[in-house]
């Protein structure tokens, strides 16, 4: 059974479209944010409020993803070429970029933004999910060396899972004498972030019509975004787990989300007359 898992990811998806290429990873993203779209918009819908904000909420989203992504990479890597690199789309810079670009068109078309985050919790939640099938078609953000059931190889993955790659790269330490370009089996983490990133959606989906004040969902968000994170990075290849002892630096945030979105949702606890669970009815005009 492991092997024949294994032998599923050989060569990252890509599709030659006239003079672009299209990978796996490019194609997941595309997708993730047409859910997220559609999503929201349904949701802000269903709550009796125009959703034609939602498009251009979601172009600023897209912007600001890529850019926050592009930079936390760059940050990382001390390396300021790798601004203009293709890797390096890091998710906590993306989200943190998506949500400052958001929150400057909330700001400008004068929106809620506690009502907008609610509706977006859930459709951040599903594009998470889907997204990472991305990283999956690709090889990317793969675990730590791991043989047990499940267990996966990236021979051409990005970067290949090779002895020398879990040293030089990720600071993992290989058994005496392994040949440096031997490829390791890993923990499949991407899969496992599809598979959390869908439970999240699920549970933010059953608590949509809460009765506490609006923006509480996205505080709910924030909790099971960071507590998800923190714990898969334990089992994560990671580069920069040097930086704060036997943690990496995208733990240290997904703490700080979590705390952030704990105190969020006490702050939204009480119960408002224009809570989810309160308006079933589109307001008079």
């Amino acid at each position: 059974m492991q092997k024949i898992f294994a032998s599923i990811v050989h060569q990252p998806l890509s599709y030659q479209v006239g003079p672009l290429q299209l990978t796996g990873f490019g194609l997941a993203v595309l997708l993730a944010f047409v859910m997220a779209q559609i999503i929201a918009q349904r949701e802000l819908t269903r709550r009796g409020h125009d959703a034609e904000p939602i498009g251009d909420l979601i172009f600023a989203a897209v912007i600001g993803g890529l850019l926050g992504g592009k930079i936390y990479y760059a940050i990382l890597m001390r390396d300021a070429s790798a601004l203009f690199s293709r890797a390096g789309f890091v998710f906590w810079g993306g989200l943190m970029g998506g949500i400052i670009a958001c929150y400057v068109v909330i700001r400008y078309k004068h929106l809620f933004f506690p009502r907008i985050s609610d509706v977006a919790a859930p459709a951040i939640a599903a594009a998470y999910s889907l997204g990472r099938t991305g990283c999956w078609a690709v090889g990317d953000d793969y675990g730590r060396p791991f043989n047990g059931f499940g267990a996966v190889s990236f021979p051409h993955g990005a970067p290949p899972s090779t002895v020398a790659n879990m040293t030089d790269l990720f600071h993992i330490p290989a058994p005496p004498g392994s040949p440096p370009n031997e490829v390791l089996s890993v923990y499949p983490t991407q899969l496992y972030e599809v598979a959390l990133g869908f439970v999240m959606f699920l549970i933010l989906w059953r608590f949509r019509d809460h009765k506490h004040a609006e923006g509480w969902l996205f505080g709910l968000y924030c909790v099971l975004a960071g507590v998800e994170r923190f714990v898969i990075e334990f089992v994560r290849a990671k580069d920069d787990r040097f930086l704060f002892g036997t943690f990496t630096g995208a733990q240290v945030i997904a703490f700080c989300f979590t705390i952030g979105g704990a105190i969020w949702m006490y702050a939204r606890r009480n119960p408002d007359a224009n809570a989810p669970g309160i308006y079933a009815q589109p307001q008079a005009a």
